[in-house]
């Protein structure tokens, strides 16, 4: 948005250029979204109180969660919009990349909101059912998938990336790349929808996660890094280095509010949503695998619910003490701060294994 004044204002005075770079106007980027969110957290966060729009508790779930019933919810409104006046403001317009990622953000937290809306009216823990939350999903990854592979403008190499090996690539071609955009991108916003059940659990991995994937998207978006790490140079990914900058922003402005004991909480706007983004972002870079190692915890988290579920169904006994993961951890007698920094720190330790890839290989 403001590209277009700088290139003008560049005319009268040189030193307006130095808006311009990429660095610069991710910085701007992530601290208006943080300004953002943090202006308007407590002002959010009334209004939901005002509209009686609060979280309903599962009453099979852990105990220690009852004394939540009522916290506001659907804060990850909140956070996209920050996200998106933020990347509106400072993303450049003419990359097709900043409108995927803004398509992304609008169907997975529309399908989100919905959810959320329901639970509410019924004043239930159920919302969509689970195959209209999976139709609302696969429609937008469908989407997104053939968007990515079909754009004219910016297309994509279409070989998938095995990270710590220097030549080791997977053809793909046109077709694969959009099978595997729609398992990943479903996949990741589930997984982070089901990590979400702790105050700052999602959050914080989501910021950790955003962080690796700018690093990946400024080295493939600039020749000559890309060619000096051996890594493919994708022009235009560039860009992406502002916009994980903008969702680190907004990211750190809600968990000012979502920290432990949470005054609002993201719902299922937030979480499907966050998810999708990331996964559209590691498809751009071709780090779709790195997604899945940094994301340690967003897979476990699934796979507890998978593993729990099957076994069940099978023996009608349980493996974990509840699913997610997280609640067996407090069933076990953890505390949930405990839980909470402890999953943060596997996270921080899976994000640093994965930058390592950029030089082991």
């Amino acid at each position: 948005m403001f590209l277009e004044l700088i290139s003008f204002l560049t005319e009268f005075d040189p030193g307006f250029s130095v808006l311009q770079y990429l660095t610069v106007r991710a910085v701007l980027a992530m601290l208006a979204a943080l300004f953002i969110s943090l202006t308007l957290g407590h002002f959010f966060i009334a209004r939901l109180q005002q509209y009686q729009i609060k979280q309903v508790i599962r009453t099979d779930g852990p105990e220690t969660h009852l004394s939540k019933a009522g916290t506001p919810t659907m804060g990850g409104v909140m956070i996209l919009f920050s996200f998106i006046v933020s990347i509106l403001i400072w993303g450049d317009w003419h990359n097709t990349y900043l409108w995927m990622i803004i398509v992304t953000a609008l169907i997975f937290g529309g399908v989100g909101f919905t959810d959320d809306y329901l639970k509410i009216v019924k004043k239930s823990s159920d919302g969509l059912s689970a195959k209209h939350k999976i139709l609302g999903q696969s429609l937008g990854a469908v989407i997104i998938g053939i968007w990515l592979v079909n754009d004219p403008h910016q297309p994509i190499p279409t070989d998938l990336l095995v990270p710590f090996f220097k030549d080791w690539t997977i053809p793909l071609g046109a077709a694969g790349l959009a099978v595997l955009s729609y398992f990943v991108i479903v996949g990741s916003s589930n997984a982070v929808n089901l990590t979400d059940g702790l105050d700052g659990l999602a959050i914080m991995p989501v910021i950790l996660i955003s962080g690796a994937l700018a690093i990946f998207a400024y080295i493939g978006g600039n020749y000559n890094f890309a060619n000096y790490l051996n890594m493919p140079f994708m022009p235009g990914t560039g860009e992406i280095f502002v916009i994980c900058a903008a969702l680190i922003g907004a990211g750190l402005g809600f968990l000012w509010f979502n920290t432990y004991p949470a005054e609002i909480f993201m719902g299922d706007v937030g979480s499907l949503s966050l998810g999708a983004i990331l996964a559209v972002i590691a498809i751009i870079v071709r780090q779709e695998i790195l997604l899945f190692i940094m994301g340690g915890v967003f897979v476990a988290e699934t796979l507890s619910v998978m593993i729990q579920v099957g076994w069940y169904k099978r023996t009608k006994q349980r493996i974990f003490l509840m699913a997610p993961l997280h609640h067996h951890f407090e069933k076990k007698g953890l505390s949930e701060p405990k839980i909470i920094v402890r999953f943060w720190m596997i996270t921080f330790i899976l994000v640093l294994v994965s930058l390592a890839s950029i030089k082991i290989r």
